[in-house]
Order: structure tokens, then C-alpha cells, then sequence
């Protein structure tokens, strides 16, 4: 048996450069994994089976659609390898959320797979077998700070990045992805690329800040409680920058310390908003 954490994905800033002929979006973007993860546990067996447990279990819906199946077979069939596994995925991050969650357990399982049954595929791989599941498998592969751009099988790490922490706040309301890029308008108008080899939090915030998601004013559209979400976040003494992640609901604040983040998490909670997941954690190197 092994098991493996699948950490959240948080883009810092996405910006989508433009569409290929084939339909899929180009986009560059900082990615860093915060300490807030689901969890995948493998062991042998005859057949590929997959059980959910944990907070989010009934968000899942069908087994058989999950990505973590789905990588599963994938790698089963590229390894040519007649071998089973039972995964159990402890669901704690809320489903459809900006998060990369499901990214995040595929990645995982592939991992945990490729070592269990010991087909011993390269990164790279993986990440192939991965990209064809999911725009963020390849960067959840890596699972460090670091800029993906083309269609996500382009993974730059950061060779410098400091400490700092986030606040993750999700309203309940889950976003389909489609129904956001279905509503992008591509302007082809994209912040000059900063340079994120950052010594310091503060210069990694201030190379944030012209920095945007494009995905954002989509998402309002399709979920408007995002705008309600993003302002609570700013109105957090000590935030520094309030944005959403991925093609949301996500939002996130970002914060120098520990103490401000626990602060704003315990300000949120107060609040008692029904449905809302409200959490803090630290993000490094």
C-alpha cells in the first residue's frame, strides 16, 4: 500500500494568450501548491476499482468519470501491463473549484501507480499520458512554483521563490469550465512576463500585481457571488492581493505571515456564510 498527498494548484495570475486551431487555449501562469491536499491511497488488486471518502465525497458524483479512473486505465493501457489496484481518494478540497483538485489526484495516482507496479515511465511520460487527461496534470506532476504556459505541457520551475501564505475561500458554487471559456473574449492584450525568481515576498507580490486572470470576469458572470467572495477577502487586514484561481469559484489573498492569514480565516468563519470553505495555508519553494 501507498499513499501519496495531492496538494491544491493556485494560479497566481493566468493569462490566456490565444486559441489554436484545434480549439485548445494557450495561457501562461504561476502555479504554486499550497499545504491543503486531498489524498490518494493505492494498494494491489485484480481489477482497477476507486472508493471516495472525506468531506467532499458526495461532490464527486460518478466514480467511473473520475480523473483518478480515468489516469488510472490510461497508464494501464500505455504500460501494456495486466496489473489491478484499489485507490481510495480522500476527498478534502471542494470539487470544481479552480483548485485543480482532480488534476491534482490524477497526478497522484499516476505517480503512486507508476511505482507500484513498477513500469518506471519518466516524468515526462507521465506528464504526457497526464496532459491528455488535463491542462494541469503536467504542472501538478512537478508540483513546485512555476510557470506553465502552451497548452500546460510547458513547465518552467522558479530557481528562487520565498515563503509566504495564502487564503483559500470557496462559496460552494461549483464552475464549469466550458461554461467560462465559452464566455472568454481573448483580447491578445498580456502584461509584459515578470521575472518570478523572487528573493523576497514583497517582490513577489509587487511582480503580481499588473498580473491578472483572464478567466475572472467569465466566472463572475457564470458565479456572481466570486465578486462578493473576492471582496471579503480583500477587506482582511494584511492582504496584500485578492484573485481568483483557475476558472474558479476559488478566491485567494495573499499575506506575509501565518498570524494574518489565521486572522482573516477566523474573520470569514464569523461570518457564518452558508457553504462557504474557508482556509489558510503556507506556500514555499
Amino acid at each position: 500500500m501507498i499513499t501519496a498527498i495531492a496538494r491544491s494548484k493556485v494560479n497566481l495570475y493566468l493569462h490566456v494568450t490565444g486559441k489554436r486551431a484545434d480549439g485548445y487555449h494557450l495561457l501562461e501562469s504561476l502555479v504554486v501548491f499550497p499545504e491543503l491536499s486531498d489524498r490518494i491511497t493505492i494498494r494491489k488488486g485484480k481489477e482497477l476499482s476507486l472508493e471516495v471518502t472525506g468531506p467532499f465525497a458526495d461532490s464527486i458524483g460518478s466514480t467511473e468519470e473520475n480523473l483518478v479512473l480515468k489516469a488510472a486505465h490510461l497508464l494501464k493501457s500505455e504500460s501494456r501491463i495486466d496489473a489491478g489496484a484499489h485507490i481510495t481518494l480522500e476527498k478534502n478540497l471542494p470539487v470544481a473549484a479552480g483548485i485543480g483538485g482532480g488534476s491534482a489526484d490524477a497526478a497522484a495516482t499516476l505517480r503512486v501507480l507508476n511505482q507500484l507496479w513498477d513500469i518506471d515511465f519518466s516524468d515526462d511520460g507521465l506528464s504526457r499520458i497526464g496532459l491528455t487527461l488535463g491542462a494541469d496534470i503536467p504542472a501538478c506532476l512537478y508540483g513546485k512554483p512555476a510557470i506553465m504556459s502552451g497548452i500546460g505541457e510547458r513547465i518552467s520551475g522558479l530557481q528562487k521563490f520565498p515563503k509566504f501564505h495564502i487564503l483559500l475561500v470557496n462559496s460552494g458554487h461549483s464552475v464549469s469550465t466550458r461554461d467560462v471559456f465559452n464566455r472568454l473574449r481573448i483580447t491578445g492584450e498580456v502584461p509584459p512576463a515578470g521575472d518570478f525568481n523572487a528573493a523576497t515576498t514583497r517582490d513577489l507580490f509587487a511582480g503580481l500585481t499588473p498580473m491578472r486572470n483572464d478567466l475572472e470576469m467569465p466566472a463572475r458572470e457564470v458565479v456572481p457571488v466570486i465578486g462578493e467572495v473576492l471582496s471579503a477577502i480583500r477587506e482582511q487586514k494584511g492582504c496584500y492581493l485578492a484573485r481568483m484561481s483557475g476558472s474558479g469559484a476559488t478566491c485567494f489573498g495573499l499575506f506575509e505571515d501565518s498570524e494574518a492569514a489565521e486572522a482573516a480565516v477566523h474573520a470569514l468563519r464569523a461570518r457564518r456564510r452558508p457553504g462557504w470553505w474557508v482556509q489558510a495555508a503556507a506556500v514555499g519553494p
